[in-house]
């Protein structure tokens, strides 16, 4: 028995041994683990806590800016959908040449309907300019609500009738568009500011104040035509009466001589100098032509010349003038052209004589009309071309005599100004082209310039 009981003994020591090892070993792991990650778990897991609400604050917020820029977007897109365009010179290389808006024959026509138009608006002014739907109370009484309403409604009637009035004040012809669409703007804003008592101004209203700005753009369009036609009409009559004094100047001139050899052949026949006479005849038949050639002046009206001029210091060395004159000297309508509104003296490409001069000219523009300058006013002579482009035109046209063209200006007095202007020293003439007669068939010769 003792035996057994000493075996037992030691194995239960060596089992105990063993069962203490393994605690041990766990404990030394549980110390390790311990080392490992109880000391730096609790400041990770916060760290990563803090990282977490980060990450979550910073995708609120960047949804708040998203929203935010929305926001910004839709307002920039509506304040850019309201903004009107004033600037004169864009809005005309814009619009270009003019269009009425309601064609009437004459300024008076306009004035007429205007004053029709304003009756009506003072009427639907009276009545149904502006709506107003209050069904609220105030201080408790519906009645209240209801006068507060239409007070409002007055006070935002009247605001857009300020509006109206100076767009109408302010309007020209080429801001038409951007006046309107301001006063489109003014009632889209009123819509809004009284949206809670639904007050608006009325659409055939507001197509009546419309109509007025486009009247009133019209009549100044019609009265600056009309004051045009007037000064070119009695631009035409002066020229005219210069022409007629100069035909009676001629007139009287040739009767003159005419009265002189008439006088001079009776007293050669009377002494019987036939040869004195008939050379004294031969005058007098030259002066009867001279007679015959102004009369046909006098009585045709679209005999005269056609010129071609230019002026490189005033418009550029690719810009001419085409007219006509029915004066016997055309160039003293040039020297008249070139006076003090202009800094230098026309050059002088050609003189075109022909018997139907009025067609000439018509023909020469119609050829050159997709060069105008002004493109509103056709009165205005002047086109982007070249002196050598008109001629090669002329020479196109079978009915143009052109005795003499030059190609090249003179422009004395510009070439002159030119060295003074830059402070460096250039000849004062530059070297001209050859100038060509282009004689009545069409053929060019070289004439050894000028």
């Amino acid at each position: 028995m003792a035996l057994f009981g000493g075996r037992e003994n030691a194995d239960l020591t060596a089992l105990q041994q063993q069962l203490g090892a393994a605690h041990a070993t766990i404990a030394e792991l549980r110390g390790w683990v311990t080392q490992l990650r109880g000391a730096e778990t609790p400041a990770l897991e916060a760290d990563l806590r803090r990282l977490r609400s980060t990450v979550e604050k910073t995708k609120q917020e960047s949804a708040a800016l998203d929203a935010s820029i929305g926001q910004r977007k839709s307002e920039t897109a509506t304040w850019q959908s309201r903004l009107v365009e004033t600037r004169e010179l864009a809005l005309l290389q814009e619009v270009g040449v003019y269009e009425y808006a309601h064609p009437l024959d004459d300024a008076v026509a306009y004035k007429d309907e205007l004053k029709r138009l304003r009756e009506q608006i003072k009427v639907e002014a009276r009545g149904s300019a502006v709506s107003c739907q209050v069904d609220w109370a105030v201080n408790g009484s519906v009645k209240e609500g209801q006068k507060l309403g239409r007070d409002m409604a007055k006070l935002m009637l009247r605001a857009y009738n300020a509006e109206a009035d100076n767009a109408v004040r302010v309007v020209k012809p080429h801001t038409r568009e951007a006046v309107k669409k301001r006063l489109s703007t003014t009632r889209d804003t009123i819509g809004r500011l009284g949206v809670l008592m639904r007050i608006a101004v009325s659409d055939s209203y507001h197509r009546l104040r419309l109509r007025e700005i486009d009247l009133t753009a019209d009549y100044l369009v019609k009265v600056e035509a009309e004051r045009d036609e007037a000064r070119a009409e009695r631009e035409r009559l002066r020229e005219e009466a210069k022409v007629m004094k100069e035909i009676e100047r001629e007139r009287a001139r040739l009767a003159k001589e005419r009265a002189h050899y008439a006088t001079a052949i009776t007293k050669l026949e009377a002494k019987g100098d036939f040869d004195g006479a008939t050379r004294a005849k031969e005058q007098l038949t030259s002066i009867d032509d001279a007679i015959a050639g102004v009369e046909l002046r006098a009585a045709n009206i679209r005999v005269g010349y056609v010129y071609v001029i230019s002026n490189i210091g005033a418009f550029g060395p690719d810009v001419v003038k085409i007219g006509m004159t029915r004066r016997s000297e055309p160039l003293d309508r040039v020297r008249e052209l070139g006076d003090a509104s202009v800094p230098f003296r026309f050059d002088v490409h050609a003189l075109v004589f022909s018997e139907d001069a009025v067609t000439l000219e018509t023909e020469l523009h119609r050829r050159l009309s997709h060069k105008r300058v002004n493109l509103v006013n056709m009165r205005r002579e002047f086109f982007y071309a070249t002196p050598a482009e008109v001629k090669e035109h002329l020479i196109a046209i079978r009915d143009a005599h052109v005795l003499q063209y030059t190609d090249t200006p003179e422009a004395v007095e510009w070439r002159a100004s030119e060295p003074n202007r830059r402070g460096a020293a250039v000849p004062l003439g530059a070297p001209a082209l050859p100038a060509m007669a282009l004689h009545a068939d069409g053929d060019l010769s070289d004439d050894g310039g000028e």
